[in-house]
């Protein structure tokens, strides 16, 4: 019975083999048997590898970016400036959207890895010789890297965009094709939605040049025009004041993290004189700081008599009478 058994199930017998041949006396039903089991066995452990890679990973990344933050905040920041603490604080959130990133790509990188070897591993329980088939796979990849040249340039580009920190999942991105912020960035495509909520996908060798408006800290700049007839000084005092009267008051919907600055006039329009104020803000609050800003300045012009310039035309008499050339209609 046992050199039955040992033959049925090829000298490498489980106990499923073994069970299977009892019941139904059929080397055929054991030896198939056996193999479901191997294929089944291999397919969980590479399930349950990815589970631990997509639910760990990211939490493993965030615990050891939050512990080097907490090792820097308590040997750096006692020694700090506010103004430096601010920037310092900037840094480390820089820091932790680095590391969601890296944990996508990372996570990707290693499920891709696990399903591999879990296919290798499946082929050779079924029976197939890996040695010829790894061989006839290398030939195969130098022909495929001739062929998708755009595919290795997507994940090289993808690699480099990584680990330049160029931009970063949270970030606001002006990629030439689209601007929005980053959803999402893979070795190969990188995701994101733009402010009608459109969704892109960039292909990472696509991406020419980056311009990042959310790294570190923002400036909303506000050009405000008056007319000609506004005492300009006045104008640029009360600009000053909104944008103080805004950083003093430490509201978390306008972040501004350094003292607003009245940088004068800008440019002599058609209709009236553009004054420049420019606030510094956390990353991506510009535009609502920008947005508060107007709102306040609007009032406190109506307040002060501050004109905001509207189109103006000069017309020129001539014997009394408006020199105006009519219009002619030639048919």
């Amino acid at each position: 019975m046992f050199a039955q058994v040992s033959e049925a199930c090829r000298s490498s017998s489980s106990w499923i083999c073994e069970v299977v041949y009892d019941q139904t006396e059929s080397a055929a039903a054991a030896q198939f048997a056996q193999l479901f089991a191997s294929i089944a066995f291999i397919v969980v452990i590479a399930w349950i590898a990815t589970w631990l890679v997509r639910s760990r990973l990211p939490k493993l990344t965030t615990a050891v970016s939050d512990r080097r933050e907490e090792v820097e905040l308590t040997t750096r920041r006692e020694n700090l400036t506010d103004k430096q603490k601010i920037d310092f604080d900037l840094r480390l959130e820089r820091n932790r959207q680095r590391s969601t990133t890296l944990s996508h790509v990372i996570g990707s990188v290693m499920r891709g890895l696990i399903w591999l070897i879990a296919g290798f591993l499946l082929l050779d329980q079924i029976g197939l010789n890996l040695a010829p088939l790894l061989a006839g796979a290398g030939v195969l990849g130098i022909a495929i890297g001739f062929g998708a040249q755009q595919l290795i340039r997507d994940i090289l580009a993808g690699i480099f965009i990584v680990f330049e920190d160029q931009f970063g999942v949270g970030d606001v991105v002006d990629l030439g094709d689209a601007i929005g912020t980053v959803e999402q960035v893979n070795l190969r495509v990188t995701r994101l939605r733009d402010v009608d909520g459109v969704v892109w996908y960039v292909p990472n060798g696509e991406i020419r040049r980056v311009a990042n408006m959310s790294k570190l800290w923002s400036r909303a700049v506000l050009d405000i025009e008056v007319s000609y007839e506004t005492d300009v000084d006045h104008a640029g005092r009360v600009l000053n004041e909104v944008a103080h009267d805004l950083w003093r008051e430490n509201d978390t919907a306008f972040t501004i993290i350094d003292e607003p600055e009245y940088w004068g006039i800008e440019n002599f329009g058609t209709d009236g004189v553009t004054l420049r104020l420019v606030v510094r803000t956390e990353p991506t609050e510009q535009w609502a700081t920008a947005r508060e800003l107007r709102r306040r300045i609007k009032r406190r012009f109506d307040d002060e008599g501050i004109e905001i310039p509207y189109p103006q035309r000069t017309v020129h008499l001539r014997d009394g009478r408006a020199d105006v050339t009519p219009n002619r209609t030639s048919s």
